[in-house]
């Protein structure tokens, strides 16, 4: 961190959020990857300060809860009323010693854009001038709605002007407040027990803390950054949907810029909390969400979602939708597989297509080309599973495992009911129903013998063009022709 002072982190996450029209609360939305308040909270992170603090409300026990997941370290401190940031902040300091007197960097829960590098440039500058107060701000191409940034004569900030207070003249000030600030915690506490609500709305605002500021011949600074983006909040699903693709469009360039071939960028979502590595090619409508890992070389797409997916190097996968899995080196999936959770394919293994798989090992070179399911089983290295096969692990009570092992070989369109074991080497014949284990070198073989009626259908579909292609058949084989049950004999 630029500062050498001790620093306090208070977000502000306690809004009601009512334009969002949602049972959730607002800050728990995500967006590429994160909740925005664990964008919020990522952020104030990186300063390493030594108190973070997020001041919670409605659905606090939600956002509680979220925030042990997100960052067990952080506090919180409860806004029992909405009564303005001002309130908001007053609450945060709560939890905070009564005698710490370093920075207070205040931050909201809804600004998931903000980038740690803009925090530490709001902090130098704060430190800098010996400011007590730094207000970040934006210049924007329409200040409609935002409050203004009054500079005054020797560039410090002369006020803080709200749309419906300004003048012509102050309207046509571009520069803006973000609602983001850096406090001396003297100042602040100060400033915070001098607000009233004297004003329309009734609450306390955080703004009046620099105001106070000013009037007591206190230094009130501001730092621009370039990046209005940075500075956007989110009100309603509108401003969701628009800041999650500026999101994705940021992640998706650093991609790019380090070694990612995407096709078509317009259609491919990446979670910021992605890793993928260089020489990886994802092609059009690809997504890739939460932990999920990438190594080099491996192509995916196009229609691919994976989430929580770790996928090794030059590994293929095509038209899939996968989740808590792990595909290997060289591996091949798709099109048109399902990897549900606990799916492992060994190196060059393939899982082909209309396959669906669940808590299911495959090992190195095991091939399930086409048309199956295997749930609960064990497929052995370089092990075969014909087109069909149906791994059977629910007898309706309890799911049970199936392993098959190394270089054996289940023909097409069997049915193996578990529990069941097939050793090294075993084969099944195409179409058995195996309800017994199979030894090594052993082939198994369940099904109906085969019968052939002759007469079948001239007697029973007479009439028919199946009968007339019959009866010329039989007309064109040779007098001397064998019959197929003399064949079989």
């Amino acid at each position: 961190m630029t500062s050498h002072r001790p620093a306090a982190v208070v977000i502000m996450a306690a809004g009601l959020g009512t334009r969002m029209k949602s049972a959730t609360p607002k800050v728990l939305h995500e967006i590429g990857g994160r909740s925005l308040v664990g964008h919020a909270v990522l952020t104030a992170r990186a300063l390493s300060p030594e108190h973070l603090v997020v001041v919670v409300g409605n659905g606090r026990e939600l956002v509680e809860e979220h925030l042990k997941l997100v960052d067990p370290e952080a506090r919180t401190a409860v806004q029992e009323q909405q009564l303005g940031t001002g309130d908001a902040v007053r609450a945060g300091l709560t939890a905070v010693p009564k005698d710490f007197d370093g920075s207070v960097i205040v931050t909201s829960g809804d600004v998931p854009l903000l980038e740690a590098e803009t925090l530490h440039d709001l902090i130098a500058e704060h430190d800098k001038h010996g400011n007590a107060v730094t207000v970040l701000t934006a210049r924007v191409p329409d200040p409609t709605g935002y409050g203004r940034i009054v500079q005054g004569a020797d560039g410090t900030v002369a006020a803080i002007v709200e749309h419906k207070d300004a003048t012509a003249e102050q309207r046509a000030i571009d520069e803006i407040n973000a609602g983001i600030y850096v406090f001396d915690a003297v100042t602040l506490r100060d400033g915070l027990s001098r607000l009233t609500t004297d004003n329309a709305q009734g609450e306390l605002y955080l703004t009046d803390v620099i105001g106070i500021a000013r009037t007591d011949g206190k230094r009130v600074g501001s730092h621009v950054t370039d990046d209005e983006m940075q500075t956007e909040g989110v009100n309603d699903r509108v401003q969701l949907a628009t800041l999650r693709a500026e999101l994705n469009r940021r992640t998706l360039t650093k991609l790019m810029r380090a070694g990612v071939t995407i096709v078509d960028p317009n259609t491919t979502w990446v979670d910021q909390t992605v890793d993928v590595a260089r020489d990886v090619t994802l092609l059009p409508n690809t997504q890739l969400h939460g932990a999920t890992v990438v190594g080099s070389g491996t192509t995916i797409g196009p229609d691919t979602t994976l989430t929580d997916v770790e996928i090794g190097e030059n590994a293929t996968i095509i038209r899939t939708h996968g989740s808590l899995a792990i595909i290997g080196d060289g591996a091949s999936v798709g099109p048109f597989a399902y990897l549900r959770p606990g799916t492992k394919l060994g190196v060059k293994g393939k899982i082909g297509t209309f396959v669906e798989t669940k808590n299911s090992t495959i090992g190195d070179g095991a091939k399930v080309p086409h048309l199956t399911y295997a749930g609960d089983a064990t497929i052995g290295e370089g092990a075969n599973i014909g087109a069909g096969t149906i791994f059977a692990n629910y007898d309706g009570v309890a799911k049970h495992p199936t392993h098959v092992g190394k270089h054996s070989f289940i023909g097409s369109n069997s049915v193996i009911v578990a529990p069941r074991t097939i050793a090294d080497g075993a084969y099944l014949a195409a179409g058995t129903a195996l309800t017994e284990d199979v030894g090594p070198g052993e082939i198994a073989v369940a099904r109906g013998r085969q019968r052939n009626i002759k007469g079948w259908v001239a007697r029973k579909r007479a009439g028919t063009k199946t009968a007339a292609a019959a009866e010329a058949a039989l007309a064109d084989q040779p007098a001397d022709a064998a019959k197929p049950d003399e064949q079989q004999a």
